[in-house]
């Protein structure tokens, strides 16, 4: 890999923002400066706050101004303030759907409806170890918790208010032994500033301050110290309809689920009734699916520092080597030189027959086969930075040359992929992508002699 290049394209990436969003709307503009106090606030100016934390926020991630991650030297600066619009966006999507729910239940239209109110709460990843041991693998966030926040930390909680979307953090409070083995922890303000959020709070005051947002009434038994609900919540209207809605889905690859944010005092201090696990989950995931400007310029660097890595790993695999070996040259390109501490998912490095096997590279099959003359690496492959993922395959003859039927596999493929670039749009289904792919691949299989018949989409049809 070309070094000072690489390095070049690392700096355009750590300006990049400045150039690319130059054409930032007025109305943001101008919303950025009230903010400042540049602008008077007056009614010709003012917004809903949800509105102006937004605006803001997008401002803020076309500039890369204020609390940024990044891993030094060159490596990309992702601003906090894509957290901070992605909680927005959230906000936003989460009301929409519950004003929907009310309306549903009721007639009238939204607008005669009250503002919908309550707390969503969502809880971070925690550290785990190895087995029985005191090892701690490197802690990865969960996704879900780290698309609100950015907090790499483990043990963290977050709630946001409906409507204002206004952000609690809430962290643990360590003692000496923690610092002792782990370095000080930082003082609620610094957090505060690090992760641009509203609020930071330990974790001891978690159980208050859900029951407070939610109106419900705590009392605390002096005979055991236990803090327990008083069976029911206020009188009051507006706490009423006040719900705390939790993360619970089902992820359709994996077929896990997502796991409701949960504490020790929850069961005992908030009713059931106030509780709901069926709206958060779609909404995120709506939401998640659709990316920000700020989320693919992420992406765009994640790849970027990928593709890298698959070149140097492709000019320096030769005959001899073990699959682990470009494995390792892989792993080591992105964070040396990508800051990428995460893999995507397990390295694929199947060479020979190994490609056959789909989730090849797991300890069953570690990479671990020697590259012989004549072998085929097909190599999957993606950094992750800051839980932004990339996904890269590619396919090489291990010794320069393609053998022609190795040449016509690889020309079958390329093909299909060209082609489904061509007609992917918006609108365009799935399976319609899949179609294109196959009419390509059996083409080229015909010409190459491998496939005998006349008309590919009978081909398809018989499928």
């Amino acid at each position: 890999m070309n070094q000072s290049n690489f390095k070049s394209r690392l700096f355009f990436y750590q300006h990049q923002h400045f150039y690319r969003f130059l054409t930032t709307t007025a109305i943001t503009a101008a919303i950025f400066l009230i903010k400042s106090g540049s602008l008077p606030r007056t009614s010709a100016y003012s917004m809903p706050s949800l509105a102006d934390k937004r605006a803001t926020a997008e401002f803020a991630c076309s500039t890369c101004k204020g609390p940024h991650f990044s891993q030094g030297l060159q490596t990309y600066r992702v601003p906090m303030a894509l957290y901070e619009l992605n909680r927005a966006r959230l906000v936003s999507s989460m009301l929409h759907e519950l004003q929907n729910q009310n309306q549903s239940k009721g007639s009238g239209s939204i607008d005669d409806k009250p503002a919908v109110k309550g707390l969503i709460l969502l809880e971070g990843g925690k550290q785990q170890t190895r087995y029985d041991t005191d090892h701690e693998p490197v802690f990865r966030q969960e996704s879900y918790f780290h698309w609100v926040t950015g907090i790499s930390e483990s043990e963290v909680y977050v709630a946001i208010s409906l409507p204002s979307g206004e952000a609690t953090v809430f962290v643990p409070e360590y003692g000496l032994t923690y610092e002792i083995f782990c370095g000080r922890q930082p003082c609620k303000d610094v957090i505060k500033l690090k992760y641009s959020v509203e609020n930071v709070l330990g974790l001891s005051e978690l159980p208050a301050f859900v029951a407070k947002e939610l109106g419900v009434t705590v009392k605390k038994d002096s005979s055991d110290d236990e803090t327990n609900c008083d069976g029911d919540n206020n009188d009051s209207s507006d706490t009423n309809d006040v719900k705390l809605y939790l993360l619970k889905g089902l992820n359709t690859d994996s077929g896990n689920m997502a796991t409701p944010a949960s504490y020790p005092e929850m069961s005992s201090t908030i009713p059931a009734s106030k509780i709901d696990t069926s709206t958060l989950f779609d909404c995120m995931a709506e939401c998640r699916t659709i990316k920000t400007k700020a989320e693919l310029e992420v992406m765009r660097y994640t790849h970027w520092v990928s593709s890298m890595a698959h070149v140097e790993v492709m000019r320096s695999a030769k005959v001899g080597m073990m699959e682990y070996q470009l494995e390792s040259l892989f792993m080591h390109h992105t964070y040396t030189h990508g800051g990428c501490r995460h893999m995507s998912y397990t390295c694929v490095c199947a060479c020979g027959p190994n490609p056959a096997v789909l989730h090849y590279g797991h300890a069953g099959a570690p990479n671990n086969r020697q590259l012989v003359n004549g072998d085929i690496a097909l190599l999957d492959m993606g950094a992750e930075y800051h839980c932004y993922a990339s996904d890269i395959t590619c396919s090489f003859p291990v010794n320069g040359s393609f053998t022609p039927n190795q040449h016509m596999i690889y020309e079958a493929v390329l093909l299909a992929q060209v082609n489904v670039l061509k007609v992917m749009k918006p609108g365009v289904t799935w399976p319609e992508m899949h179609r294109t792919a196959e009419r390509a691949i059996l083409q080229k299989l015909v010409e190459g002699g491998l496939l005998i018949g006349d008309s590919i989409e009978d081909m398809i049809d018989a499928d």
